[in-house]
């Protein structure tokens, strides 16, 4: 049953199917034709695939992030980097970082982060004639901190498929997200002067204090949810909760840049978000319950610690599957997928949860900036006006420096464990 589901899924992959057909159809071959069960399982897993609480920040934080971007609050996280950051040499690629990491702070999601903040960052920097695919490549390589600083989509996915404290995981991507805007930084600045890229004449303080009051309340949104639950006010999914009336707020009666007649809208566009978000999740539980009906991950387990009990080396060869995975799968589809077969691994060989859920949202969100199938290089691409496959060759030099925090955060544990230790304790 498992290879034909297996072997299902490729064909149906190769002939273009969407990711979620493929899994569900060839989950659904299996079942009928190479099982003894009834077709009544598929769409009992459909069901309990997503039946769990913690799943339920995942449209909220869909919807904090749609009220952010209908109600202008990018402009104003961008205006505020740009006068922070902006007169360093190509001021606008690192304003364009250091607004993708405020801003991962609210949405939880890479492609919110390159769909809202894109278009204000391309139009910005061809309006000071950066080469297009530079821009389009920052903009994309910026939007893989949006998961990895919380709250986070992909860890709330963990968190449950792994039984593991979400709000652990939230404090873990936070060092590692720093890590990762400020390696892109360096990138930026070795370009901009290798090209003599330009720069913005250095905000007075009127200007910066004006930006900062602009701002002050979206950038207060981490420092609400975290504090929440840090100190015990709500849990990670009623801090989702927490985070779309905090932005409904915000957009509605303090900018008042939302009126009542956009509501549906944002409704309507956050719920197909969340229909196709949960459909992924549904059809990838079906297939997953068919692996371990049929022990795949035991023989996973065998195989690999057969390989190495070295919980160093075992590391490097997960962080080589999961950057293949990343590369031609969606991430809520991989986590899904490998986090129940891979976490029998992780503990015969001692590896600590937490860290591990904050390395693979980090190797898998590299995926969405690389090719062939990364969500946001499509996204930037349609929103940059630009050849997918020009800026699938531009991307590459901004895909080292994540690649290099990967690999740091994974050999040195404390960059991620430390501050969830430090506050919840060991």
């Amino acid at each position: 049953m498992i290879w034909a589901a297996l072997a299902c899924f490729v064909v149906l992959v190769f002939l273009r199917f969407h990711i979620a057909l493929a899994i569900g159809i060839s989950s659904m071959i299996a079942i009928v034709f190479f099982s003894d069960l009834s077709l009544l399982v598929l769409a009992q897993r459909l069901v309990v695939g997503v039946d769990s609480y913690v799943f339920l920040a995942i449209p909220l934080f869909i919807l904090a992030g749609n009220l952010m971007n209908a109600g202008g609050i990018t402009d104003r996280i961008f205006a505020f980097a740009r006068a922070l950051i902006g007169h360093f040499r190509g001021g606008l690629g690192h304003a364009n970082v250091l607004a993708s990491m405020i801003f991962a702070g609210m949405s939880g999601s890479a492609v919110a982060d390159a769909g809202g903040l894109g278009a204000i960052e391309m139009k910005a920097m061809d309006a000071q004639g950066y080469p297009r695919e530079f821009s389009a490549s920052i903009t994309v390589a910026s939007s893989v901190i949006g998961p990895v600083i919380p709250p986070s989509i992909p860890m709330v996915i963990y968190g449950a498929m792994a039984e593991v404290s979400v709000g652990r995981l939230f404090l873990g991507g936070i060092l590692p997200g720093i890590l990762v805007a400020v390696s892109l930084m360096v990138l930026v600045y070795i370009f901009s002067v290798r090209h003599d890229f330009p720069r913005d004449p250095k905000a007075t303080f009127a200007v910066f204090r004006t930006r900062f009051l602009e701002s002050f309340f979206p950038i207060l949104t981490p420092a609400v949810i975290l504090g929440g639950i840090v100190f015990g006010i709500f849990t990670p999914t009623e801090a989702a909760a927490v985070a779309v009336v905090y932005a409904f707020i915000l957009s509605f009666f303090v900018y008042r840049t939302v009126r009542l007649r956009d509501l549906p809208g944002i409704l309507i566009d956050s719920m197909k978000t969340t229909a196709i978000t949960t459909f992924v999740m549904a059809t990838t539980s079906t297939f997953s319950y068919i692996l371990l009906l049929g022990q795949f991950s035991d023989w996973v387990v065998g195989f690999l610690t057969s390989v190495t009990m070295n919980k160093f080396v075992m590391l490097f060869i997960l962080n080589l599957i999961l950057l293949f995975f990343g590369c031609i799968m969606e991430a809520g589809v991989a986590l899904i997928l490998l986090v129940p077969i891979l976490v029998p691994v992780l503990n015969a060989v001692g590896i600590d949860l937490v860290h591990f859920g904050v390395v693979m949202v980090v190797n898998l969100m590299i995926g969405v900036a690389t090719p062939p199938v990364g969500m946001c290089l499509f996204v930037v691409s349609h929103v940059a006006n630009i050849k997918l496959e020009r800026l699938m060759r531009a991307i590459l030099p901004f895909l080292v420096p994540p690649i290099l925090v990967l690999f740091l955060i994974t050999y040195v544990p404390p960059l991620v464990t430390w501050l969830p230790n430090l506050v919840f304790g060991k």
